[in-house]
């Protein structure tokens, strides 16, 4: 057997005692003598929770169903996970989720890629959309989920790869006492607070989640500063009868980074820090207000209704000045710049019923549900121009010696730049049956019908523009489960991309009477609770793309519809304990993904898709050395990729070696310091086109105290 590094690593974690992360525990002592009576006993909820592993979800069923039993590969990132490796946003957890990659997103928006399909706008807070283009904290999180393939039974259109459902902690009724401070690499300066408690003996109860954050990073002119508040309540209004009302209030300012152009198809050979453009005129900013309000309601014990409406007003404005195109003969390298400003308002409101009922020896949980929503988003986008008012020059260039400029560009709308005002509508119902035969066999069945509308106007010319789906998605899936533990399982689902597309402003003229992409996705898999604690997920799977709108070859005035791409993989999954004192998190993919009809120039039949790794692989380990001390080491390996469909750019693969400590001074206070990039490898981390490479993070360290009260 060749013993490539990657399996030298693997093998040197799996097999040492010494890795992970000290739990916190009470010292060993004697027993009394005798029993003593305690006249109370509080327990006091933690920001940690204890393990990396999550046995049940209701995201993928809208039902409260064990992973073992969802005929569907779903990836959870714990609390536990995230505290550990002192994660700021939800890109530092897909490096933990198999078959999740993360595109650049121009520096200002989190993309994720999923099974060879990136998106900006497949996220979703505690089920409902959350679409806007902007970077998550993860200050809230209770845990987030990735449910691979598509979804659109439970979340709606889109979700062509699959979906992020962020799922945020809630007042229970139980104390909560914790804050964090860190401090480190990049002048990161971070503070949360997590408080919460019980109103009266009722279970109704408040809790406070909030953020701070106002740090630099390891590139020249980079900074971000970042506030975030979730005060949540929760009370029963009547026997069996729950409200849980929760607001947000977040807002993030950073420098637009898009990273370094390439040359010889390679990134630029430069220092890591470099910044190409102006990071002085490349501002982001974020700012969201959502509230929300979900009602059950219990009519007897194996009938329940759940309402979740949701309001949310996001406002986005980014700028970049950014690079373009090298000029190898001059060593030069074009910069360019744009602005875009974008405000959306979502409505949604959810309703479901979940009924458990039995025919004969078959048992049955039925979920009829209906989702109403309205999307008002207006935006705007300018171009850049240099020198003198009146300018018609869109670009200059800097040496490769010397790219950061000071040149200030002047934005104005050019003649194509996009000034829209946008209606969308959704009204859709869905039906589901999770069928269990027998303890060896089940099934879950669902058919979901969207009636989606979109109303879009150009600002620019006056001119309006709509559309109409009926949009019908079924699922369908079987679960044979041979021992209690173990499941295998094989599931078909469907979803669509409606041509107004993910953020609602590609409809024009020419497409909108298309019908919509379709995604289909077929895969099978097991799934085995090695112990309570610890599980393994496996899933092959085949996703196909179809109904892409290209120009007819024959006619350049009229577009047909052709099938576009195709992606197979293999998934392995593993989270939860070793042992009491060892935890692991982390998986492999293996992803081949290629498209399948010319399209384009750039998008040939036989290229492979942009920013698949054919091989992945991730794995962090916690081990408790002791009541008080524990360490820490992860290994995160992706292998090359190409930048874009064109295959003109790749980016090398890379391992990279994490590691972290951890010192409980007493049940109160814990210090533990997180390395990122032991080795200092220098890689590249992430791409968004053939000139917009992002240099991986060199070797780092932030030290974090955290308190409980």
């Amino acid at each position: 057997m060749r013993h490539t590094p990657l399996a030298v690593a693997l093998f040197a974690l799996l097999a040492s005692p010494a890795i992970a992360h000290a739990a916190d525990r009470t010292e060993d002592a004697d027993p009394p003598a005798t029993p003593i009576d305690l006249d109370k006993v509080e327990v006091v909820g933690q920001r940690y929770l204890p393990d990396y592993a999550t046995r049940k979800t209701r995201s993928a069923t809208k039902t409260d169903t064990p992973l073992l039993d969802v005929p569907q590969a779903v990836t959870v990132v714990t609390d536990k996970l995230v505290a550990d490796q002192a994660m700021t946003s939800l890109s530092d957890a897909f490096r933990y989720m198999p078959g999740v990659g993360l595109a650049q997103g121009e520096g200002n928006r989190d993309t994720p890629v999923l099974r060879g399909n990136s998106s900006t706008a497949d996220f979703f807070v505690d089920g409902i959309r959350d679409d806007v283009q902007y970077i998550r904290d993860t200050y809230n999180l209770e845990r987030v989920e990735a449910l691979k393939g598509p979804n659109a039974l439970v979340f709606g259109r889109g979700g062509s790869g699959g979906v992020v459902n962020r799922v945020t902690r809630q007042a229970d009724g139980q104390s909560h006492r914790a804050a964090s401070l860190q401090v480190g690499s990049g002048d990161r300066r971070r503070g949360t607070l997590d408080y919460g408690d019980g109103i009266g003996d009722g279970g109704a109860g408040f809790r406070i989640n909030a953020v701070y954050e106002d740090s630099a990073s390891f590139r020249d002119g980079y900074s971000v500063e970042r506030y975030g508040i979730n005060p949540t309540f929760g009370f029963d209004i009547a026997p069996g009868t729950r409200v849980e009302l929760s607001y947000e209030h977040f807002h993030d300012e950073r420098v637009a980074d898009r990273g370094v152009p390439s040359l010889d198809g390679r990134p630029v050979d430069t220092d890591p820090s470099t910044f190409f453009g102006n990071p002085d005129e490349s501002p982001v900013e974020a700012t969201v207000d959502a509230f929300d309000a979900v009602l059950t309601h219990a009519f007897g014990e194996h009938l329940q209704l759940r309402n979740h409406f949701r309001y949310a007003d996001y406002d986005k404005f980014y700028q970049n000045v950014f690079p373009g195109a090298v000029d190898a003969a001059t060593q030069t390298v074009a910069i360019s710049a744009y602005n875009n400003t974008t405000a959306r308002r979502n409505l949604f409101n959810q309703t479901d019923l979940v009924w458990e009922t039995t025919t004969g020896a078959i048992r049955h949980t039925v979920l009829a549900g209906a989702e109403f929503g309205r999307q008002v988003t207006d935006n705007q986008r300018m171009t850049g121009y240099f020198g003198a008012p009146g300018s018609t020059t869109t670009s200059i260039r800097v040496t490769l010696a010397s790219p950061t400029t000071s040149e200030i560009p002047l934005f104005r709308p050019s003649a194509t730049d996009a000034d829209n005002h946008g209606v969308a509508k959704v009204a859709a119902v869905y039906l589901q049956d999770q069928v269990e035969f027998s303890p060896e066999w089940q099934a879950i069945l669902g058919l979901r019908y969207d009636d989606f509308r979109v109303d879009l106007r150009n600002n620019r010319t006056g001119a309006t523009v709509s559309s109409e789906d009926g949009l019908l998605s079924p699922r369908a899936g079987l679960v044979y489960k041979p021992l209690d533990r173990v499941s295998l399982y094989a599931s078909y689902s469907m979803a669509y991309q409606p041509r107004a597309g993910e953020q609602l402003a590609s409809l024009t003229a020419s497409n909108a009477a298309l019908d919509p992409e379709t995604f289909r996705n077929r895969e099978i898999g097991a799934k085995w609770d090695i112990r309570p604690d610890l599980q393994a997920s496996l899933a092959v799977y085949r996703l196909d793309r179809g109904n892409v709108a290209v120009t007819d070859p024959a006619d350049a005035t009229r577009m047909i519809l052709v099938d576009g791409q195709s992606t197979e993989g293999v998934e392995l999954g593993i989270a939860g304990r070793i042992t009491e004192s060892w935890q692991v998190m982390g998986g492999y993919a293996y992803q081949d993904g290629e498209i399948t009809t010319t399209q384009s120039a750039t998008a040939v039949a036989g290229n492979r898709l942009a920013q698949l790794p054919r091989h992945s692989a991730s794995l962090w380990n916690r081990y408790d050395v002791n009541a008080a001390f524990g360490v820490g080491l992860g290994i995160i390996h992706r292998g090359a990729i190409y930048a874009n469909v064109d295959n003109l750019v790749t980016l090398p693969a890379f391992t990279r070696f994490d590691g972290a400590v951890y010192w409980t001074l007493n049940p109160s206070v814990q210090l533990q310091l997180n390395i990122e990039n032991l080795g200092n490898k220098r890689y590249f981390a992430s791409a968004h086109s053939n000139n917009n490479l992002s240099p991986g993070t060199p070797r780092s360290a932030w030290l974090t105290m955290n308190v409980h009260f």
